[in-house]
C-alpha cells in the first residue's frame, strides 16, 4: 500500500472521538507505507483529513497531500460561509499538489473527481453511511470496492 483517498459526507460532527479515531487510522496506514494522501477538497470529511495529514507531516516528513478538485476555486466554493473558504485556501496552500479536474463546473464534475480519487489508490479512508446510497460519498465508496481498494469506513 502507497497511497489512501479520502471520502465522506459533508455534514460531519466532528467529535474529540473521531477525530483521535481519524490521527489513529492516519498513523497506522503512515506505519504500514503509505505516503501519498488524495482528497477532493470538500467541505467536512475531506477538510478534517486534509487537516490531519498537514499535523502529521510534522512527524512524518515524506508524506504528501494531493488535491483533486472538481472545478475551478471560485465554483467550488461558491456556495460555502467565509470560514470553509478560508480553511479551503489554507489547505490548498499547505498541499504539495493540486489539480484541477474540470475548467468549470459542469453537472458531473464532482461525479469525475470522485472516480480519479477511487482510481488512485490502494485504500480508502471514509466516512460513509450506506444507507443514503445515492449520496456521493457512497457512489464513491462502491466505485472504489469495484476497483478492489480496501475500505476503512470510520463512520461505524
Amino acid at each position: 500500500m502507497k497511497s489512501c483517498f479520502f471520502t465522506g459526507h459533508r455534514n460531519v460532527k466532528i467529535t474529540d472521538e473521531l477525530s483521535a479515531k481519524l490521527t489513529n487510522e492516519l498513523i497506522k496506514l503512515i506505519e504500514s507505507g503509505v505516503s501519498c494522501f488524495y482528497a477532493g477538497g470538500a467541505v467536512g470529511w475531506d477538510m478534517l483529513c486534509e487537516k490531519k495529514v498537514i499535523e502529521l507531516k510534522k512527524l512524518y516528513p515524506h508524506i504528501k497531500l494531493h488535491l483533486l478538485l472538481p472545478c475551478p476555486h471560485k465554483q467550488q466554493t461558491e456556495k460555502w460561509d467565509k470560514k470553509q473558504i478560508s480553511e479551503f485556501y489554507k489547505l490548498l496552500k499547505a498541499a504539495d499538489s493540486s489539480e484541477i479536474l474540470s475548467n468549470e463546473y459542469t453537472e458531473d464534475c464532482m461525479k469525475k473527481r470522485n472516480l480519479k480519487l477511487a482510481e488512485s489508490s490502494e485504500v480508502a479512508l471514509c466516512y460513509c453511511n450506506k444507507n443514503r446510497r445515492r449520496s456521493g460519498t457512497s457512489q464513491t465508496v462502491i466505485m472504489a470496492e469495484k476497483r478492489g481498494v480496501k475500505i476503512i469506513n470510520l463512520y461505524y
